[in-house]
């Protein structure tokens, strides 16, 4: 193999690379990446980026002596826009084709958008930076969408002095991954600072002075935030041949045809661990899967099933959220340790009879590493989660 392409200059297209140099590959290694940026760290654009606590430079993933150490042929500012897997070609925005021997698609997602003009959202550096120069004490910002990324950027504006307003379809924000009672003590944390939050209303589009509901009101604001969920970042590969059905399907080794691999937020995999296909959008997974895909793509012989426990975290005011496993789906919630009330505890998640994910909020980090033990170990319920722990049924 002496020619291979990865496509996405993010967390895990970075990890790909890196992986295929230290395995030994000595070919040519093209990465390609549709902003003009190297590889830059994404979470911290709704926390210290948005929080005006970090500057761009500290997002940096690597220094350009380390990137000019993996001698790539580093493609950036341009998109790629087809794959041709009979000729083994990557096609390019600028009209260059790049033939490969082995690719790794890499090319993440992108925020999903309402109708009407003038929203932010939050995925890139230019993203966040706009959206920091709008925010200012005494500025209305309307947030549409609770879920992790919305509740994150809606936390660091109360923080600057913005008035905050957060909008979510859903009856409580987060009760499909986490569960009512969780979400429900997530969304107290905004009630109690004085957040506008809103429950079970939708949104239509985006005006000139706001939002407009699904009933017709206004909801003004001097700034919008859409964080609405994401879309896989695969039309480029209409066409191509490759499974696509959000995401880039793939087996459990994340291949999707022969020398194909899929990483990070793009990818939609089989993981055996679970017993189910899944698609995770979050920084831990994208460097762990960008590595594990360039294990098997370089060494076929010696393939090993990406099975990995998800890990995620979030920061909100003053808690510090930790969760491992595969909660979406959870028949049954029990908590283990600490108290809801207090916003310092552990959950754990049941899904059919086996434990699939554990949530700490306030806690250190050793009272949950024990959980994702369990949940590697495909523990049992019955036998792992005490008798007497607070239990709730599927939410």
């Amino acid at each position: 193999m002496n020619r291979i392409v990865v496509v996405g200059a993010s967390a895990a297209g970075l990890a790909a690379a890196e992986t295929l140099r230290r395995e030994g590959y000595d070919g040519t290694l093209t990465l390609v990446g549709d902003e003009a940026m190297p590889p830059y760290d994404r979470p911290p654009l709704s926390k210290q980026l948005l929080a005006a606590e970090w500057e761009s430079d500290r997002l940096a993933l690597r220094t350009s002596a380390d990137l000019a150490a993996l001698d790539l042929d580093l493609r950036l500012g341009v998109a790629a826009t087809g794959l041709e897997l009979t000729d083994r070609t990557v096609a390019l925005a600028d009209g260059c084709e790049v033939p490969y021997d082995g690719v790794i698609v890499a090319t993440g997602v992108r925020p999903r958008r309402l109708p009407g003009e003038g929203a932010h959202v939050l995925r890139t550096l230019d993203d966040a930076l706009r959206l920091r120069d709008r925010l200012a004490p005494g500025r209305r910002l309307v947030v549409v969408g609770a879920g992790f990324l919305g509740a994150e950027a809606a936390a660091v504006a109360w923080r600057l002095g913005a008035r905050v307003t957060l909008l979510e379809p859903a009856p409580v924000p987060l009760a499909h991954a986490v569960g009512t009672e969780v979400g429900e003590v997530l969304t107290r944390a905004h009630l109690d600072r004085g957040v506008d939050l809103r429950c079970g209303v939708t949104v239509t589009e985006v005006t000139e002075g706001g939002v407009r509901l699904a009933d017709g009101e206004l909801v003004e604001a001097d700034e919008v935030l859409v964080a609405a969920g994401s879309v896989p970042n695969t039309e480029w590969l209409d066409g191509s041949g490759l499974p696509l059905g959000d995401g880039v399907v793939c087996d459990e080794y994340c291949e999707a045809a022969r020398n194909v691999y899929a990483a990070g937020d793009v990818a939609r995999w089989y993981n055996p661990l679970f017993g189910t296909s899944m698609r995770i959008e979050h920084r831990t997974n994208a460097a762990e899967q960008g590595m594990a895909a360039a294990r098997n793509l370089l060494h076929p012989e010696a393939r090993r099933p990406f099975a990995p426990v998800p890990y995620f975290w979030s920061d909100q005011y003053d808690m510090k959220i930790q969760a491992y496993g595969f909660l979406r789906g959870h028949d049954e919630v029990a908590v283990v340790d600490g108290d809801l009330a207090e916003r310092r505890f552990v959950a754990v998640y049941r899904t059919g009879d086996r434990v699939s994910g554990a949530l700490a909020v306030g806690m250190p980090p050793k009272a949950i590493r024990l959980w994702r033990q369990a949940i590697a170990a495909g523990a049992m319920w019955h036998e792992t989660v005490r008798a007497e722990a607070s239990v709730s049924g599927a939410s």
